[in-house]
């Protein structure tokens, strides 16, 4: 029996010999930033890591400027501030060290990998899917890292400095460990990447037909309840100051998306508008 012949001339074996080869070409690329990271990884944990811990913090410097002239803000002036990170684990550190090489081996390659991922499904588009598709690539990596610096520079760096200086009673010692560290950091960090990722998202809908412009005209006071409730989740503070820097950056993403989706057709808007006068 003949093998089915598929896009450019290349079988099914063919196909999945270059998948093998993407994957290869993959995790080694992974595993050779995973080396590196792992050689660089206590100088990133002293600089970067552990940079909002510490009162010289480029944020709180900045912040310092602006919640001195307003008074009802939190205090961000405290040149003493300082947490110390605890292990309580034996093997913490170690296994931390690993596991945070991996992660920034992971986000560095991430552009990278996009590209693998790229070549390996271009011979089965059509030339204009090849132009969307590129688009989307690119796009969805750079809002990725924008969010992750977002999550990092402003959304952690204001929720830990609020939880490490709450306390329900002065007899309570705050002892914050590695691993509660490390898994707020990594976690405030990635959904704020993946949260960027929301206009790439409403394109796609918007080219499977799933989504218009009209949606967010609709349905943009029901966006904003649920944004400020997501904010909240992000940023458990409660100060609306805190809330706000979370919020803003959210809402512009909604705006932005509504730019980048396809407009309604005029027999949708002819019968929003038939429903409207109904309503009245």
């Amino acid at each position: 029996m003949e093998e089915t012949e598929t896009n450019e001339g290349m079988s099914f074996w063919d196909h999945l010999e270059e998948l093998r080869w993407t994957l290869i070409r993959s995790i080694a690329a992974l595993f050779v930033f995973a080396i590196v990271g792992f050689a660089v990884m206590p100088y990133i944990y002293d600089s970067i890591i552990m940079g909002p811990t510490r009162a010289d913090f480029f944020l709180y410097k900045y912040m310092c400027y602006v919640t001195s002239a307003i008074p009802f803000l939190p205090d961000f002036c405290d040149d003493t501030f300082h947490v110390d990170i605890i292990n309580i684990n034996l093997a913490s550190q170690f296994f931390r060290h690993m596991t945070t090489s991996f992660w920034l081996a992971l986000i560095l390659t991430f552009p990278y990998l996009a590209f693998e991922i790229w070549r390996f499904i271009s011979p089965a588009l059509y030339a204009e899917e090849k132009k969307n598709i590129r688009w989307v690539f690119v796009f969805g990596t750079l809002m990725f890292f924008i969010g992750c610096l977002v999550g990092y520079s402003l959304v952690f760096p204001m929720t830990f400095r609020f939880l490490a200086t709450y306390q329900l009673s002065e007899i309570i010692v705050n002892q914050i460990s590695l691993d509660s560290y490390m898994d707020n950091f990594l976690m405030m960090i990635f959904v704020m990447g993946l949260v960027f990722e929301l206009p790439l998202i409403s394109w796609l809908l918007s080219q499977l037909g799933l989504l218009n412009r009209s949606f967010f005209k609709k349905y943009r006071r029901h966006a904003i309840v649920g944004l400020l409730v997501l904010s909240a989740v992000i940023t458990p503070s409660g100060d609306p100051f805190t809330l706000s820097i979370v919020f803003i950056p959210l809402y512009m993403l909604f705006e932005i998306s509504r730019f980048l989706v396809k407009p309604a057709s005029k027999d949708t808007d002819e019968g929003e508008e038939k429903e409207n006068a109904l309503k009245i």
